[in-house]
């Protein structure tokens, strides 16, 4: 399945929209053979023919608008009629996917020829009836077609925010192939405001979405953008490999819209190198394409390229026509980029032929376009929107930071009063002269502290010993006395050697619950004899979070839950490498253990100033407010079931709390039922010696 796209003229890059192969239009027709023009053609004649009530069909609807879609480029005024025919029909039997899926294409229509206001009309329509039909993947394509008509009008940071919501849409739907048509949508937004790591960071995450979808056309189209960012940024060596090899991917699937834009970033490649012959040669091969599409946006770019390199060779009338034509095409479809990148073209080209008042009108008009596009007012919006998040992530913080500070201050001033209380009864028992009754009272007061603190180590003891006994009882006993029995059964003969195998998965799987529970026990029996220490260092988070995700792995398999690491490579902590691997292991064994089958848990982080705060969030069955002020206490010890009846020791959070603590951050949960949880922890960065040396 791939994705038919448009470039656009008011980028350097081409921008992915969400318009799929005709199959996926078709309502009565589920052959995933793409039918051409004549095909359908045919098909419609057919059914006109032989049905009466072919106007209520809804096969034949779909016919219409897959139709109308083939002919999006080759005859757009086609799309047009055919689309408002289905419209009109759906609407008369109330066929609510017709309806979406026309008004999508309108809008696709009044998009291509510059109508963006009655596309986006066409388009909040559309997704009105698509959410009413439930039929989430259209939502999905309309979301990202309002968001593209965003960025064609300039609001670019609205446009970001209508890509990162429809992007947890199609994580939430699990549609990989619109998750990579966003994010590299993200990517080209950044492209535009030439912030070009940020875009590549962005398309390293469309090519490992792509490589999993495995389409080499997606990958293709992907490829061929980011090798126009490295034209931009004058690495020719890698622009020319990628583009290369999208180039012979489209020439072997036919894909003439890509491949025409494939042949204009390789035709620019060599223009930035001032190899204006070379680049006139893939600029033509562009342009014979073009001949059989109508694509207006897309050959503004070409016209204009077409133009700076004869300009080059000092072809100046050559130049100035090309020049012209994709000014004029700019100015019908109202494209501002486009208007005034070959404004600028003109303007120099009539300068170079000294004829000022024509290079001066050229001139004006250049800086009157600069001027409204505001470039460095949308950069700003954006890096606004990012400041706003940072900043109630940091206020949420701050609030939290104050509330702890309250309760702190509130015990010492409970503390304060009682001392006062004490201090005055001591001063009147002095004042009173019973110097006999002060030394016995104090006598009596350290006697009584020191039983109390005996009390409390009793207690606490005690409390280890039940601890222990319970987990040796319930956790241990179990699967050990299972192993035994059925050694036993083996031993006797009583099962053969070939039944016994069949129990090798249970087995497997008990002695992994044996060891990680054994595990714990040691580390927290240390941390409870004060025999554990804590020796900080660098530490790669992301490596250790890959690592206990391979650990965790055949467990996630088994209940189907897919583990997402957002950790980047550079992500270096400062603690004991063993704790803090202790800490994750539990808190994504925790995720795994109540997050039910086919669900989701994510590990991340947000950048703090000194420290990173990590996150692990699943989709589970989450937890009420008392067990979330319970889990994290030394003093209880609750343990319960997950969602395929796991049992843990109820030791695990206790000691990633103690642990988080003793690298010098905190623990906390977030959770609501039947909605997931997110555990949050603190952890300081790597040291600055160590980053510098990366």
């Amino acid at each position: 399945m791939s994705f038919n796209t448009l470039n656009i003229s008011s980028r350097k890059i081409k921008l992915k929209l969400a318009v799929f192969l005709i199959f996926l239009f078709s309502c009565g027709i589920n052959s995933a053979q793409e039918l051409s023009v004549g095909e359908l053609r045919q098909k419609i004649a057919t059914l006109r023919s032989t049905k009466k009530q072919v106007n209520k069909d809804t096969t034949y609807i779909g016919l219409l608008m897959d139709l109308g879609s083939k002919l999006r480029f080759l005859n757009p005024d086609s799309l047009l009629l055919l689309s408002s025919e289905a419209q009109k029909l759906s609407s008369n039997i109330d066929y609510k996917k017709g309806v979406s899926e026309s008004l999508f294409n309108l809008g696709t229509y009044y998009s291509d020829i510059g109508e963006h206001s009655k596309a986006i009309d066409s388009y909040e329509m559309a997704l009105v009836n698509a959410k009413k039909d439930n039929n989430h993947d259209l939502s999905l394509r309309i979301g990202n077609e309002l968001a593209n008509e965003n960025v064609y009008n300039g609001n670019y940071s609205t446009a970001l925010l209508g890509y990162l919501e429809n992007i947890k849409l199609a994580q939430a739907y699990g549609n990989r192939k619109m998750e990579s048509i966003l994010y590299e949508n993200v990517a080209d937004l950044y492209a535009t405001q030439k912030d070009y790591d940020q875009a590549l960071y962005f398309y390293e995450k469309v090519e490992k979405i792509n490589s999993k979808i495995g389409n080499d056309i997606n990958s293709a189209q992907t490829m061929s953008n980011v090798a126009s960012i490295y034209a931009e940024t004058e690495d020719f060596q890698n622009a020319l490999f990628k583009i290369n090899r999208s180039i012979k991917i489209f020439e072997q699937g036919d894909v003439w819209d890509w491949l025409a834009y494939a042949y204009e970033v390789k035709g620019k490649v060599y223009l930035k190198q001032k190899q204006f012959t070379r680049a006139l040669y893939w600029y033509h091969k562009s342009a014979e394409l073009h001949e059989n599409l109508q694509d207006d946006r897309g050959i503004i770019d070409l016209y204009n390229g077409m133009a700076e390199a004869n300009f080059g060779l000092e072809k100046d009338s050559i130049s100035q026509n090309y020049a012209m034509m994709a000014y004029e095409i700019s100015s019908t479809i109202k494209s501002m980029e486009g208007i005034k990148k070959c404004s600028n073209t003109l303007y120099k080209v009539y300068k170079n032929q000294e004829n000022y008042a024509a290079a001066l009108k050229y001139h004006e008009i250049f800086r009157q376009i600069s001027d409204t596009l505001s470039r460095d007012e949308n950069k700003m919006s954006m890096t606004m929107l990012k400041t706003e998040i940072s900043h109630k992530n940091q206020q949420e913080a701050l609030v939290l930071k104050n509330e702890k500070a309250l309760a702190k201050q509130r015990l010492y001033i409970y503390i304060a009063i009682l001392f006062v209380i004490i201090m005055g009864a001591i001063a009147f028992l002095v004042v009173r002269g019973q110097k006999i009754l002060k030394k016995l009272n104090r006598e009596l007061e350290v006697q009584k502290e020191d039983l109390e603190l005996r009390e409390a180590e009793l207690w606490e003891t005690n409390n280890t010993k039940n601890k222990l006994f319970s987990i040796i009882a319930h956790d241990l006993r179990g699967p050990i006395g299972a192993l035994e029995g059925l050694l036993k059964l083996l031993n006797s003969g009583d099962i053969k050697e070939s039944e016994f195998k069949e129990f090798i998965p249970k087995l497997k799987n008990d002695v992994n619950s044996i060891s990680f529970t054994l595990n714990n026990l040691l580390t927290w029996g240390q941390s409870q004899m004060r025999e554990a220490t804590t020796d900080p260092t660098n530490v790669d988070l992301n490596a250790l979070v890959e690592n206990n995700i391979n650990l965790l792995s055949e467990l996630a398999f088994t209940k189907m839950i897919t583990m997402d690491n957002l950790i980047v490579n550079k992500a270096i902590i400062w603690s004991d490498e063993n704790q803090m691997d202790i800490v994750i292991r539990n808190l994504l064994s925790n995720a795994l253990k109540f997050t039910p089958n086919n669900g989701h848990i994510t590990i991340g982080y947000v950048d703090r100033p000194d420290y990173l705060e990590v996150f692990v969030k699943d989709n589970g069955i989450g937890m009420d407010e008392y067990v979330q002020e319970q889990i994290l206490s030394k003093n209880t010890n609750i343990t319960t079931y997950g969602t395929n009846n796991e049992k843990g020791t109820g030791l695990g959070l206790s000691l990633c709390s103690e642990m988080v603590i003793k690298n010098g951050g905190t623990l906390w949960v977030k959770s609501e039922i039947n909605e997931g949880s997110t555990f949050y922890f603190t952890v300081p960065k790597g040291k600055k010696q160590f980053q510098k040396s990366a």
